[in-house]
């Protein structure tokens, strides 16, 4: 049933958004990161730049861990062109990479940069972004994205969004949810819903532009999905019983999702153009947490049918499973990576529950947190880095992991805990 139209006020949700905003804490960079000098880009525009590109560049490379930016303060000298760059001054100061640019607004927002070797003492990388100046932080994240492709040969997921819920306790033991939408860095908060009632398993669509989720503000949990656009929002399920975990499929026409309307919970499949349910699991077991793999021909799902909670695969062409986790007495909440080999999940060993990764391919298990409580996995959509949820003293915090281990840092929210993390697809502004 199609509900009223949203509109989000940002003026009346500026509080809930601050109160939600993340911020970031490195913890650990790889062993030598790269020296990076990010001069300050021109603008050239009227007043005052809308926001100092270099600086967000700046800290998306310091946050990736791979690299450590120059303090401006060490600079000596500011050059906006090539002409005005000489590589004895970067030497000086052992930046092995200079990055500078220039920023101008007309009808749209447009950030020219070059990336220069300072040893070879050549452009290795130059492009341009343009996109809606309200954008402009996002247009900062894309540059970032470049040059983190450029250096390390991996795509940057700078240019991303998240989706989270935070909690405010109160004595009263009425919490306070929000679900709630911001860049990866933890920047530019909106509240999408908030009130008393619980709200979990958000997920994204495959085109970044829709999210779904549950909520309990029927009294029952709800699958509800909701256009990032327009504000619409839809009530998807509300059967009797569990209504949980809804999967968009990779081409975003189905949704995966968890029902025990008929008995137990298994796992269906929701047609979103018709509205079919196509049950896909029929066992006395709990089958929970779908997760499509990328060419959207299987999907993984968490099933306790041999005992323990472990992870099983479902062909949906030969409606066939197999159990995939075998390595200790729990595995949960599968997430694929699209390479569609890497598998974030949470494993328990001696009575801890940690964020694993599991290889589909050697099937080997990498355990990636050394904490006691660590839940709901999602994998950057370069499968580089691994977003989770854990705990520091009574709060939630959002923690991060490479995949190798080799860098991690922690995203508190300013006030009360914050949870159920799902990291977007690509996005264009």
């Amino acid at each position: 049933m199609l509900a009223k139209r949203w509109f989000i006020l940002f003026s009346l949700l500026l509080a809930s958004a601050a109160r939600a905003e993340l911020q970031i804490e490195i913890n650990q960079g790889v062993e030598n990161p790269t020296p990076i000098a990010v001069v300050p880009f021109a603008w050239q525009g009227v007043g005052s730049a809308p926001e100092d590109v270099a600086q967000i560049v700046d800290s998306d490379l310091a946050r990736s861990g791979q690299f450590s930016p120059v303090s401006r303060r060490d600079m000596l000298s500011y050059p906006t062109r090539e002409t005005e760059l000489f590589f004895r001054d970067w030497r000086a100061i052992s930046a092995e990479y200079v990055l500078i640019g220039r920023v101008s607004v007309g009808s749209q927002a447009r950030i020219d940069f070059q990336l220069f070797d300072t040893t070879r003492q050549e452009a290795v990388a130059d492009g341009t972004v343009t996109g809606p100046v309200a954008e402009m932080r996002m247009l900062a994240h894309r540059v970032s994205d470049s040059v983190y492709e450029t250096l390390t040969g991996i795509p940057g997921a700078f240019a991303t969004r998240l989706l989270y819920v935070s909690v405010t306790r109160n004595p009263d033991g009425k919490d306070f949810y929000r679900l709630t939408l911001a860049d990866a860095d933890g920047r530019r908060p909106i509240v999408l819903l908030e009130g008393r009632d619980p709200i979990l398993s958000p997920a994204w669509s495959p085109d970044g532009n829709e999210v779904a989720y549950v909520s309990f503000e029927t009294s029952r949990p709800a699958i509800y999905r909701q256009n990032l656009r327009t504000g619409e929002r839809e009530q998807l399920t509300n059967f009797k019983g569990l209504n949980n975990s809804p999967a968009w499929s990779p081409d975003g026409n189905s949704m995966a999702l968890v029902l025990s309307k008929d008995g137990n919970p298994d796992i269906y499949l929701l047609n979103l153009k018709s509205r079919a349910l196509t049950r896909l699991t029929r066992h006395f077991a709990i089958d929970t947490e779908p997760t499509w793999m990328p060419d959207g021909k299987s999907l993984l799902f968490t099933s306790d049918r041999g005992g323990r909670p472990q992870i099983y695969r479902y062909d949906l062409r030969t409606q066939k499973m197999e159990r995939v986790t075998f390595e200790g007495p729990y595995n949960a909440r599968a997430r694929v990576a699209q390479d569609g080999r890497n598998v974030a999940l949470v494993h328990q060993r001696n009575g801890r529950y940690h964020i694993a990764v599991f290889d589909l391919v050697t099937d080997r298990l990498t355990v990636l947190t050394e904490t006691s409580l660590d839940e709901s996995p999602s994998i950057a959509p370069n499968g580089s880095i691994v977003l989770y949820a854990t705990k520091r003293g009574e709060d939630s915090i959002l923690g991060a992991v490479a995949v190798d281990g080799g860098v991690r840092f922690s995203l508190p929210a300013r006030q009360g805990s914050v949870q159920e993390p799902a990291w977007s697809p690509y996005v264009t502004p």
